[in-house]
């Protein structure tokens, strides 16, 4: 191949396309493949001490590590969860709520009966911070470490959450990569779109225009088409119960009948991802 044909498929690689919503496809690679490496678009900012308390699953991540550093360590149950005690404590300091139990359909007796606190013992597990050794969990080396380094601990649980827990985890909408996959796709439309309020669809439009196989990953039950329920998980997934938990999106849902649910991007947002032109 001679230095010709290099520059056309180099020119065609660095070409904006339309259902990439104009990013080109070596854009796409590095969302797609290295979201938060030195060659994509996305930066990950620092925050003030104040910014920080405006993240919610960072706040409950730091007061459980809290927690365990004052007890030096915490006897978990038989079956390896959260004594009552605790789940208790941490869900009453307000930082993340759960639906059912503020509604009252369901009741706050163990830890898997709020998502965000089952959540929250594993990142800080997954994050490695904390280990879970002869029924009793502890702080590692590296958790004492981090404790005291907000922006650190920020960025390891960003990158946590995104990459290591399996978003498939909580819903039922099987065993796939909707919504994770592609984060970095989403992040950069809600940097371009995110000031005005937009409904959920116009995202997974966008998103599965992108990266139609997805479509095809969905467990189609019948209830609904397939693509309505694609763009119900990816919805979610990526919304409420991530960068939500972050503070980093607004998520209303039209009320009294709940039919739609409108998007908007925080200032905490444009603080923390910063995506480069």
């Amino acid at each position: 191949m001679n230095n010709n044909d290099n520059n056309f498929f180099e020119g065609l690689n660095n070409r904006p396309i339309r259902d990439l919503d104009d990013l080109s496809p070596a854009q796409m690679h590095y969302l797609l493949y290295d979201k938060f490496g030195p060659n994509s678009s996305i930066e990950l900012q620092s925050l003030s001490d104040s910014e920080y308390k405006q993240v919610p699953i960072l706040n409950q991540i730091c007061y459980l590590a809290q927690l365990i550093a004052e007890k030096k360590e915490i006897r978990l149950t038989k079956k390896g969860f959260l004594p009552v005690k605790i789940v208790a404590d941490i869900y009453k300091q307000g930082f993340l709520k759960d639906d059912h139990i503020e509604s009252g359909i369901s009741k706050l007796y163990k830890e898997t009966d709020a998502d965000t606190i089952h959540l929250t013992r594993i990142l800080i597990e997954q994050m490695g911070i904390a280990k879970k050794r002869h029924g009793k969990l502890s702080l590692t080396k590296k958790g004492n470490d981090m404790l005291t380094n907000k922006h650190k601990l920020m960025r390891l649980l960003f990158d946590t959450f995104a990459t290591k827990f399996n978003w498939a985890y909580f819903d039922g909408h099987g065993q796939n990569n909707i919504g994770q996959f592609g984060l970095g796709f989403s992040l950069v439309l809600l940097s371009k779109y995110g000031d005005e309020k937009m409904q959920d669809s116009f995202y997974a439009d966008k998103y599965f225009t992108a990266l139609p196989r997805l479509l095809q990953t969905i467990e189609h039950t019948g209830y609904a088409t397939r693509e309505d329920q694609a763009f119900r998980c990816y919805s979610l997934r990526t919304f409420p119960r991530f960068l939500a938990h972050f503070g980093l999106v607004e998520v209303e849902v039209d009320k009294p009948y709940g039919s739609e649910t409108y998007i908007s991007k925080t200032s905490l947002f444009s603080k923390f991802i910063h995506i480069q032109s």
